[in-house]
């Protein structure tokens, strides 16, 4: 389902068909003199349907397959890290000023 905006008047006015909507899997922004100031989403959904929920309203692109993930491209080949370089680098740059 898609996510839509309602005013808080309107909100109120119709509280039980909004809570119909939530029920069956739709997202409410709430919003207040055109601001968004609250979500309501439906509880209890799985990850499969939350994934799909956040493709349809295009927040990420989703194949549905699993991923799989592949060989490291870099390959740590002397005793430090990557990220004891980084601070080396930065204690450097300190020392610098």
């Amino acid at each position: 389902m898609g996510e839509t905006s309602i005013g808080i008047r309107e909100f109120k006015a119709q509280l039980s068909q909004y809570l119909q909507r939530v029920k069956s899997g739709e997202s409410l922004v709430i919003t207040e003199r055109g601001k968004p100031i609250g979500r309501i989403v439906p509880t209890g959904r799985d990850l499969h349907s939350r994934l799909e929920g956040m493709v349809a309203v295009g927040l990420c692109a989703w194949n549905g397959k699993r991923y799989v993930p592949g060989e490291p491209i870099a390959v740590n080949r002397g005793p430090g890290t990557l990220s004891d370089l980084v601070v080396e680098e930065r204690d450097r740059e300190l020392d610098l000023s």
